[in-house]
């Protein structure tokens, strides 16, 4: 493989690491859960969301690259002390989610076999171990992600052709809506680039050595391409939940997405999502112990040289916290808090960061994407402290 051929896998390895990083359980979920509640009114939902996802990764991505520094790093530039608060905050949310994560690998092996769940999240946690023991991991964790992305947007698309979706209905929302739910947008938004998501296609990139000023056109474009990616996949799962809401066929509320993919083509659409699950769990596993690992590595050259060993024991008690314990509630209560306080705290440093010249040299950040970043930082923000209110009381009850 030349040069050029290198880079661009790497480009699109980065752009399909953060896409199937976003395309998680909570995502199967939270798309299936949002078609029933706006019908055909969410997809307007889904382009606004979008556009607020491109600007925030954008912006990202953007100034990792010319900074040619991790966030925590840029962080710690803007307010010493500020990349150790962000790196814990990552850490700990990706920790915790991470443990969803390998429970949905287990509960799609469970649906494709018949195994138990958690013996299918023992498996899938080999498999995402086994990646990082390649001596070229990153490749690996390119080709891993891409392949799987590629199965997931194709077998959904399938269910879509099956679910018949009134799509000239669905076209018309799109622009002109009957409802508009703003806590969907924001959650949309969260759910896209919130938390570590974003960062992984960023410290991606930065850690195959596309980075400066000279690359930032090759960035851009793989940030919309990524954002591209995700939003496809939520897109086709909106329009086979449509086909199967709109028919009036009422969905399994213990598992909504499986409940789709079964009423909308019978039991091979049930097997169908059990490979969607697993494909959706397992990228996301690695994505989120790759990302959140990379929030660390720079803090000390040990952490630096071990770096692939500690993402594998990040799998690892992500794995026997879910097999002895399940998913601790409460700890999952304070990481979606905390992790609802990530995307405001990182966007918004950023922001400042693009500005300081000790961090980004002569560079100069487009105006657009930094209203485009701020009206995000606002709308997070506001979202962030309001789940804390709501949601802290839970842990002293």
């Amino acid at each position: 493989m030349n040069k050029k051929e290198s880079r661009l896998s790497v480009l699109i390895g980065a752009v399909f690491l953060m896409a199937t990083s976003a395309i998680g359980p909570g995502f199967l979920t939270q798309t299936t859960v949002f078609t029933v509640e706006l019908a055909a009114s969410f997809g307007f939902v889904i382009l606004l969301s979008i556009l607020l996802d491109i600007g925030v990764q954008a912006n990202i991505w953007r100034i990792i690259a010319v900074s040619e520094r991790r966030a925590q790093d840029i962080a710690n530039a803007v307010l010493p002390g500020l990349g150790y608060v962000l790196a814990a905050f990552v850490l700990l949310g990706g920790l915790a989610f991470n443990i969803g994560n390998i429970g949905g690998a287990g509960l799609g092996f469970n649906v494709l076999f018949g195994m138990s769940p958690k013996t299918g999240a023992i498996v899938s946690a080999i498999i995402a171990i086994a990646i990082f023991l390649v001596r070229e991991a990153g490749k690996a964790m390119d080709r891993f992600t891409q392949l799987l992305g590629f199965v997931m947007i194709a077998l959904t698309l399938y269910v879509v052709f099956t679910a018949k979706p009134p799509l000239g209905e669905a076209a018309v929302r799109a622009v002109v809506p009957e409802k508009i739910d703003f806590l969907a947008i924001v959650t949309l938004v969260g759910g896209t680039v919130g938390g570590y998501i974003t960062f992984a296609g960023g410290h991606r990139l930065l850690d195959a050595g596309i980075k400066g000023k000279g690359s930032l056109a090759e960035v851009t474009k793989s940030a919309v391409s990524a954002i591209g990616v995700a939003s496809l996949m939520r897109m086709l799962l909106f329009l086979a939940a449509l086909g199967v809401v709109a028919k009036g066929l009422t969905l399994d509320q213990t598992n909504p997405p499986a409940s789709v993919f079964r009423l909308a083509a019978g039991e091979i659409g049930y097997r169908l999502f059990g490979v969607v699950m697993w494909a959706a769990a397992i990228t996301s596993v690695v994505g989120s112990a790759y990302t959140s690992v990379s929030f660390i590595r720079t803090f000390h050259h040990v952490l630096d040289r071990f770096h692939r060993w500690i993402i594998m024991l990040f799998i690892l008690i992500s794995t026997v916290v879910f097999v002895l314990i399940g998913r601790p509630v409460k700890t999952l209560i304070l990481a979606g808090t905390l992790n609802g306080l990530i995307l405001p705290l990182s966007l918004g440093v950023m922001l400042v960061a693009a500005y300081k010249r000790n961090i980004v040299g002569d560079y100069r950040h487009p105006l657009w994407l930094t209203v485009f970043g701020a009206i995000v930082v606002a709308l997070m923000a506001y979202m962030g402290i309001y789940t804390a209110v709501q949601q802290l009381p839970q842990l002293f009850q």
